[in-house]
C-alpha cells in the first residue's frame, strides 16, 4: 500500500495544514491591530507594513544569513511605520483612515522599490517543529510540520488576553480606548499611549510579513500578500477585539483559504478554484453581519471611530 494514499482523509488533513500555514500572518496582523484599536485608533496601513516587513525580513536574512535577524529587522521597521502613523494621527482634524491608506501605499511602493534586488537571492527559512514524527505517512508529517511563529502567535494571543485584564498597561490601554477624557482625568496621556500602541501593532504586523517571505511561501516578490493586512481589520471586528478570538478567527480564515488547494490535492479538477475566493467572501459576509447603523458593536472601544 502506498503510504501516501490516505483517501478522503486527505481533505480535512490538507485543510488543517493549510489553516495553520495560512493563518499565521493573520494571527500577528490581527493581534497588532487589536492592540492599536484597543487604544482607540484604527490603522488601515497594516497591509503596507506587512509587505514592507516581508521585504525587510528577506533582505536582512539574505545579507546576514539568519532568518531570526530578518524577523527582528521586520519588527523594527514595522514599529517605525506604526510610530509614524501614530505621530501623524495625534494632530487635530487628522483622519485615521486617510493616513492609514496613505501609509499603506507608501509601504507598498517603498517595499517594491527597495526589494527589487532581493527577488533572485535565496534567504534562509524559519525553522519548523515536526510534530508528525510519530507517523510514517508523508501527508501527516507535512501537515504537522508547524512553524515556530505559529506557536509564538498562539502564546501571544493568550498573553495579550491575560494582560488586557490583569496588568496596569492593559488597564491604561482600555481606559484610553474607552474614553479620552477619562484617561486625561487619571493623568494618562492618550496621545502617548496610542502612539506606543500603534507602534506595537505595526511591529507585530511586520512579523506576519516576515513569515510570508521566510517560511510560507518562503520567497520575496511583489505579489507576496493577498490583502491579509486589510482582511485582518475585519477579523478583529469579528473577534470583538479579543486576542483569543483573533487567533480562532485567523484559523477560520486560514481554513477557508486552504479549501481550494485541499480539493485540488485529492483530485478535484473542476470548480476548485472558486474556493480560492473563500477568504474574501468570508470577509465581506463578516462586514455585512457586523455592520449596523443603529447600535454599537459589543466589545468595541468607546473612543474608536472611523472618523474624527
Amino acid at each position: 500500500m502506498d503510504d501516501t494514499a490516505i483517501g478522503l482523509w486527505g481533505v480535512p488533513l490538507a485543510i488543517l495544514a493549510g489553516a495553520i500555514r495560512v493563518s499565521t500572518p493573520f494571527v500577528f496582523v490581527s493581534l497588532g491591530e487589536t492592540i492599536t484599536e484597543r487604544s482607540g485608533r484604527i490603522n488601515l496601513g497594516l497591509e503596507g507594513t506587512l509587505v514592507f516587513g516581508a521585504m525587510t525580513a528577506y533582505a536582512v536574512a539574505v545579507m546576514s544569513g539568519s532568518a531570526w535577524l530578518g524577523v527582528l529587522g521586520a519588527m523594527a521597521t514595522g514599529a517605525i511605520f506604526g510610530a509614524v502613523h501614530g505621530w501623524i494621527c495625534k494632530w487635530p482634524k487628522v483622519n485615521d483612515i486617510a493616513i492609514g491608506i496613505a501609509m499603506m501605499q507608501f509601504g507598498l511602493g517603498l517595499a517594491f522599490f527597495l526589494g527589487k534586488s532581493f527577488i533572485q537571492p535565496v534567504a534562509p527559512h524559519l525553522p519548523a517543529i515536526p510534530f508528525g514524527f510519530w507517523s510514517n505517512l508523508q501527508p501527516v508529517q507535512a501537515a504537522l510540520n508547524i512553524n515556530i511563529l505559529f506557536i509564538l502567535g498562539a502564546a501571544l494571543a493568550l498573553a495579550l488576553w491575560w494582560a488586557f485584564r490583569n496588568t496596569r498597561i492593559g488597564l491604561m490601554l482600555r481606559v484610553v480606548g474607552d474614553s479620552t477624557d477619562a484617561a486625561r482625568a487619571m493623568g494618562i496621556d492618550p496621545d502617548r499611549v496610542r502612539l506606543l500602541a500603534t507602534a506595537a501593532g505595526g511591529s507585530l504586523a511586520a512579523i506576519g510579513g516576515a513569515y510570508l517571505s521566510l517560511y510560507y511561501p518562503g520567497s520575496w516578490n511583489e505579489r507576496i500578500s493577498s490583502g491579509q493586512g486589510l482582511m485582518a481589520v475585519a477579523l478583529v471586528i469579528f473577534a470583538r477585539w479579543n486576542p483569543i478570538g483573533c487567533f480562532v478567527a485567523a484559523l477560520l480564515f486560514g481554513g477557508a483559504g486552504a479549501l481550494g488547494p485541499a480539493l485540488q490535492s485529492v483530485g478535484v479538477t473542476q470548480g476548485y478554484y472558486l474556493f480560492y475566493a473563500a477568504p474574501y467572501v468570508l470577509t465581506l459576509v463578516i462586514m455585512i453581519i457586523t455592520s449596523s447603523p443603529t447600535r454599537a458593536l459589543s466589545g468595541a472601544p468607546g473612543a474608536l471611530s472611523l472618523t474624527k
